[in-house]
């Protein structure tokens, strides 16, 4: 797998983890290991040179 693929992958998983979190309750077992991944997802990105004013729906 290419960076590129890598990269779009990433932004997909990432747009989609956001939708679901967006639905859970903050203080829930879910939402928690949700977050786990989602700052993985973002800092993955972040280091691969993403922008992510306009992708990040949670800004935690």
């Amino acid at each position: 797998m290419s960076e590129k693929e890598m990269i779009k992958i990433s932004i997909e998983e990432f747009s989609r983890l956001q939708d679901y979190m967006l639905e859970c309750e903050k203080q829930s077992n879910v939402y928690k290991k949700m977050k786990t991944r989602y700052v993985e997802l973002k800092v993955f990105l972040q280091i691969s040179g993403v922008n992510l004013t306009e992708l990040d729906k949670i800004k935690e």
